[in-house]
């Protein structure tokens, strides 16, 4: 699955064999979903000004059978499915390096309402990956809405 909420990624022509479902807002230009349906791809388009996370996945379910899903992407997408109260594990590997140049996303980023609540977190597990990661994974204290 990917979420290209205008229609801007071009995909190789192997990708239905992939199983790719793609989904986009429904101000994405037609020529885009014409192109995807050309290419065998399948496509979701919901919500108006953007993407209807809620909507979307219950579109996954019904008509593509999915009933799980990991979202791995970077801080926006990843606060998108938390804002929509989509997500209920975080599972994180942190490796042994820091980056800390400017401008570098964080593992959830761009929510803009300053109200938005805290998303409490009760810990699973921690396991070492390797020599110098470890695998943390967490549940969430939230309801996943349907």
């Amino acid at each position: 699955m990917a979420v290209d909420t205008h229609g801007t990624l071009l995909w190789g022509d192997n990708m239905a064999e992939e199983n790719l479902i793609v989904i986009t807002s429904e101000s994405c230009p037609g020529e885009y979903h014409n192109r995807l349906t050309s290419q065998g791809i399948s496509w979701i388009a919901c919500g108006r000004n953007g993407i209807d996370l809620p909507r979307a996945m219950q579109l996954l379910h019904s008509e593509f059978g999915v009933e799980r899903l990991a979202i791995v992407g970077g801080g926006s997408i990843n606060a998108a499915f938390m804002q929509a109260g989509l997500l209920n594990e975080v599972s994180l590997v942190i490796g042994g390096g820091i980056d800390g140049r400017a401008g570098q996303p964080a593992v959830f980023d761009g929510i803009q309402d300053a109200a938005h609540p805290v998303t409490p977190l009760t810990l699973e597990s921690v396991q070492r990956v390797g020599e110098n990661s470890v695998w943390i994974r967490y549940k969430t204290k939230v309801k996943v809405k349907d």
